[in-house]
């Protein structure tokens, strides 16, 4: 699942679910039906006539109306939403000025410890401090904004303690509602914003989250540090945002029903004029929609917040691990995929014998820890008009009451969409002690299971317990508390759920950029969500869950910080400093693995894992223009009538190339490189330029090559010699067959770095041609 990152508990999944469907449902009623919400997209703000259209369309269509309209756009871009039949949506695509008119999508969301474990994964010290200093010294306070379901301001992650006077830049407001008032907002929570939406109930008219998505992505990001933090004493530490001393605004665009593409334009359009620094989206459509560039809410908002120099963080999606899911790809957004972290969350299975198999999952179960309950397999305790299939799985309504009651029931995913949530429902329901739940795919995975003993094993696990159900007459076994293990090996791995490349809109941008910790983390949550305490405790304040979302906070982080250590770095060096200094390898020394213990490529993790020091001082940035993401355009296929519409900054003189087609998007200037297209018998080069920034002048970097089999890589010049801070220099990359042209059956990767005794900047490379598969 896309979109916003999902969090994965038995409520969640329910709530992703019906995200997807109406997604589905809102966009093509529109377009079924004729009336409903449209989306009016006009291009830049800049442009007086442009505006001028605007107004006009407004005051000619909506005079008599005015309640149709939902949004207007002004700020960064123009345009407006509003209720339209499909008739009045077509008749106004035609009227000059206008870029796109579109349904208004419902995008899903993409649901402590973890930034101890970056800190320690870095790869390459440098004489920087630790990450929490780089704005302590209140040089240039780092504002957040950040798109989600709201915040729960009286979390003590919010408290802003020891925080300087709000910046003086700011121009945002805290908006009141019934149930949040101007003083919900302080030094650390500086703006609150929310949307409506004529489908919406009142009640969601407030910043206050009523999810807890919002209020953890934001706890991840910036949130103050807070000791003790767990949830039920399960990952129990600190809880700290990456970025503890960066101020907050929260837009609120998520409700239960769905996140609006009006609203996320609304707010993308308030961020703008607000004055944020670093915009955070853990959200986004599903990956099957293949939304295009300019009917893409979060790309169009991307792309104007980018042109006025705020860089946008979205999660990469949540529908891997299939090829071909990343989302929010577009050039001018910085992708985030997710990693687990070196802590487990383990219940282990105790069988006759005092045999011990690992499990994982979350659960407060009170029963014996010695092996006295009954084992059975759910095929074994199937009901009478159950399938054989759908009792292993422990399916809804599978098993017999009198077969499983009072034991434990081994559980298995056989058609590999089931949950183990499901089947601990059928097995409680049934008078059952406890459920083991065999699944591949969610077994790194801890999920919150209540009070009932649920646990999460693999088939390898699974076989040893088959074994032993199949030679003892009377099997018993035990489900353990779980319990939390640091210093898990190996990590990182990439989580199954996170969405993979390569991207739908193109293979000649390498999507995702970057990989950050995504699994079951530890931040803080709504006060009073009842559905995620335990019978007779209060509340927990903070909560687990995993998700892409959980990772772009990460990335989120890390961006403020290297904002506030250097203010004056355009998004895409920030980007450059975040993908050129990440991590390949392991805790084991060993490079990063996926679910499966392959090792993983640029299409799962990007330029690799989040490094939270390198890239404070990455030695060379890859800064992409204003005039790379125009020709990108033009590579993609608008014409320069519409560039000129969409952008504020073509030059005068900007033309589009005469031969623009897709596979010139190689040569703009970004931090790795894609190469499309390859038909075996040629020769492509590339140009790539960086920026000297490592503050030493005089530098002299030497390149290193990674070179995939079957190729060469040549790298024009071999060294680069910086004279002083600033210089750009360029150089061409050339890819050659190695062999006689053999067809590429399968995309291939590699890498290039540039390096000196104090930096490593590294690029990924990845080839494909037109027939090869992606694994």
């Amino acid at each position: 699942m896309n979109g916003l990152t999902s969090f994965f508990t038995p409520f969640s999944l329910m709530f992703l679910f019906v995200l997807c469907i109406s997604f589905t449902t809102k966009t093509e009623a529109g377009l079924r039906n004729g009336d409903g919400i449209y989306i009016v997209y006009m291009g830049s703000a800049s442009s007086a006539a442009n505006a001028y259209r605007a107004q006009i369309l407004i005051n000619t269509m909506f005079k008599r109306r005015a309640n149709d309209i939902v949004h207007t756009y002004k700020h960064g871009f123009t345009g407006f939403a509003a209720r339209l039949t499909a008739e009045e949506a077509k008749l106004i695509s035609k009227k000059p000025g206008v870029v796109s008119v579109f349904p208004d999508p419902n995008y899903q969301l993409h649901t402590t410890h973890s930034w101890d474990f970056l800190k320690y994964q870095t790869s390459v010290k440098i004489d920087s401090g630790p990450p929490s200093s780089a704005a302590s010294d209140g040089s240039y306070d780092s504002i957040i904004g950040i798109l989600d379901t709201g915040i729960w301001p009286e979390s003590e992650s919010f408290n802003d303690k020891d925080m300087g006077p709000i910046p003086s830049r700011w121009k945002g407001t805290c908006m009141e509602a019934k149930d949040f008032n101007s003083s919900n907002c302080n030094r650390k929570i500086i703006g609150a914003r929310f949307y409506k939406s004529p489908d919406d109930d009142s009640e969601y008219f407030t910043t206050r989250d009523v999810i807890g998505h919002g209020t953890h992505t934001s706890s991840t990001a910036a949130g103050s540090a807070v000791e003790n933090a767990s949830y039920y004493g399960v990952a129990s530490g600190t809880a700290k945002g990456g970025s503890p001393n960066a101020r907050i605004a929260m837009y609120k665009v998520c409700n239960p029903g769905g996140c609006t593409g009006s609203s996320i334009l609304a707010a993308f359009d308030d961020a703008i004029a607000d004055g944020v620094d670093v915009l955070s989206l853990s959200l986004g459509a599903p990956s099957y929609a293949r939304i295009e560039l300019n009917t893409d809410p979060i790309a169009i908002g991307a792309f104007h917040a980018v042109e006025q120099g705020i860089l946008v963080v979205c999660s990469a999606g949540n529908d891997g691990p299939n090829g071909g899911t990343v989302v929010n790809t577009a050039p001018w957004i910085m992708t985030v995929a997710a990693n687990t972290i070196d802590r487990d969350l383990e219940s282990d299975v105790v069988l006759g014998g005092s045999k011990i198999i690992k499990g994982e999952g979350i659960h407060f179960g009170n029963v014996s820890k010695s092996p006295i309950y009954p084992l059975i397999h759910g095929k074994s305790a199937k009901s009478t008009d159950a399938s054989e299939s759908s009792a292993r799985t422990c399916d809804y309504g599978s098993l017999d009451q009198e077969k499983v009651k009072g034991k434990i029931v081994l559980c298995e995913n056989v058609d590999g969409s089931s949950y183990a949530s499901s089947a601990r429902d059928e097995v409680k329901s049934k008078g059952g002690i406890g459920c083991i739940f065999v699944d591949d795919k969610t077994r790194a995975v801890a999920s919150a299971y209540g009070t009932f003993p649920t646990t999460v094993i693999d088939s390898k696990e699974a076989a040893e317990i088959f074994s032993y159900l199949n030679s003892t007459k009377d099997p018993v076994a035990t489900i353990l508390p779980t319990l939390t293990v640091e210093k898990f090996t190996p990590a990182p791995s990439v989580a199954y759920f996170s969405s993979r490349g390569p991207s739908s809109i193109t293979r000649n941008i390498l999507k995702p950029d970057i990989t950050a910790p995504g699994v079951a983390i530890l931040a803080a949550w709504t006060g009073q969500d009842t559905s995620i305490s335990l019978e007779g405790k209060p509340p927990s304040q903070f909560n687990v869950i995993s998700g892409t979302s959980m990772a772009a906070p990460h990335v989120t982080a890390v961006a403020s910080l290297i904002k506030s250590l250097h203010p004056t770095w355009g998004p895409s060096a920030i980007r450059s400093a975040i993908m050129t200094t990440a991590t390949q390898t392991n805790n084991d020394k060993g490079l990063i693995t996926t679910e499966t213990g392959a090792t993983a490529t640029p299409y799962d993790t990007g330029a690799g894992e989040l490094s939270t020091t390198a890239s404070m001082q990455p030695g060379l940035v890859y800064e992409t223009t204003a005039t790379d993401y125009l020709n990108f355009l033009c590579y993609y296929g608008y014409n320069i009538s519409t560039i000129k519409t969409i952008s504020k900054e073509v030059p005068a003189n900007f033309t589009c190339p005469a031969d623009s087609k897709l596979d010139l998007i190689s040569t703009i200037n970004y931090p790795s490189i894609g190469i499309s297209g390859y038909k075996g018998n040629e020769n492509k080069t590339v140009s790539r330029t960086v920026t000297n920034v490592g503050g030493d002048g005089v530098a002299v970097y030497t390149v290193s090559v990674e070179t995939p089999p079957g190729f060469n890589i040549q790298v024009t010049p071999e060294k680069l010699q910086f004279t002083k801070d600033g210089e750009k220099l360029t150089y061409q990359v050339t890819v050659s067959a190695a062999g006689a042209g053999a067809s590429l059956k399968q995309d291939v990767f590699g890498a290039l770095t540039w390096s000196t005794a104090k930096y490593r900047v590294r690029s990924p490379i990845v080839i494909s041609s037109e027939t090869s598969t992606t694994n």
